[in-house]
């Protein structure tokens, strides 16, 4: 058992490590914003949620037929402890992986890697082009048409919000809150 915690400089150099395209690297910060916002939230740990969410995709770039899979090879290559592989696969599950989100941080985790790309791409048509004066209710809008960020594949946010037990637009609410403290970061301020 790895008694090792990465920081946020470990996880955010493996990050790049493995991925070089900035939409990716924006994902993960994206997902790290959110992920610190809510441990805050429920009084976690913020640097392992942040962690985590930084490098939930490490290995998508170079291996998307092999996501989650090959990140939980990386991460135990590199000596993370069990409690941040598993949450990093779970976060997969039902779709690459059969690890059920079990721990508050893993359905978060699994909640909102989704919804960030749906916030993203519903800053950017703002005028303002700014997660600043984004609201849930235009996300919610934004929800409804099907062709709007059509990769966002929204049963997955709606079974890691019923999972976490809040709605929606709660979800939603505080994703946004998350991702401003990184705003500047995300080009979206």
């Amino acid at each position: 058992m790895s008694t090792h915690r990465p920081t946020r400089e470990e996880a955010f150099s493996l990050l790049k490590e493995y991925n070089t395209t900035e939409p990716l690297i924006k994902h993960g910060i994206a997902v790290e914003a959110i992920m610190r916002h809510f441990a805050r939230k429920h009084n976690e740990d913020e640097e392992m949620w942040g962690a985590v969410g930084l490098v939930h995709d490490l290995d998508y770039e170079r291996f998307p037929k092999e996501h989650c899979a090959m990140s939980q090879k990386i991460l135990r290559e590199k000596g993370w402890p069990e409690e941040y592989v598993r949450a990093v696969a779970s976060h997969g599950w039902g779709m690459f992986t059969d690890i059920e989100p079990q721990t508050l941080m893993e359905k978060t985790l699994y909640a909102v890697d989704e919804l960030s790309g749906l916030i993203i791409a519903a800053a950017l048509v703002r005028p303002s082009r700014s997660l600043m004066d984004l609201e849930a209710s235009s996300v919610k809008k934004k929800w409804k048409d099907k062709g709007f960020a059509a990769g966002v594949d929204r049963t997955v946010i709606e079974k890691g919000a019923a999972m976490l037990g809040i709605e929606l637009s709660e979800l939603i609410r505080e994703s946004i809150l998350g991702m401003r403290d990184r705003a500047a970061e995300l080009g979206l301020a």
